[in-house]
């Protein structure tokens, strides 16, 4: 069974976003996707102040099974990385919605949430694979 947070939105990527206030939202690879890559070893992340444009890659998560790219779910720019993935990229497969976050972001086109799926879409999606 994969976890889907009712409270987070997705992407078909398989990424989620949480909003933290109105000018930040928090970015990570859900369950699925984690399950998916199976241990994760690395993940190559962008610099704080970097300008990341929504669908366009921004990283990679790379597994004993493959590499993976990472895209960016809203425009707008990084305002963290999650150094601790350097040292323990694990976290992202034992709390990939926890210490296993990957980027904040300062989004600049508040619309863009509108369009990424709710938890029952992304169910939809990760039940079509």
């Amino acid at each position: 069974m994969t976890a889907i947070p009712t409270n987070l939105k997705y992407t078909d990527d398989h990424e989620w976003v949480e909003t933290l206030g109105k000018d930040r939202a928090r970015v990570g690879i859900t369950d699925y996707a984690q399950k998916q890559l199976g241990d994760i070893v690395f993940v190559e992340l962008p610099e704080v102040g970097d300008k990341l444009e929504a669908g366009r890659a921004f990283g990679t998560v790379e597994s004993v099974k493959s590499v993976s790219e990472l895209y960016a779910p809203l425009s707008g720019t990084v305002a963290a990385v999650n150094t601790d993935l350097n040292d323990e990229p694990e976290s992202v497969n034992s709390d990939p919605y926890g210490d296993g976050w990957i980027i904040e972001l300062t989004p600049t086109r508040a619309d863009e949430l509108k369009g990424l799926l709710s938890a029952a879409r992304y169910q939809a999606v990760v039940s079509g694979e």
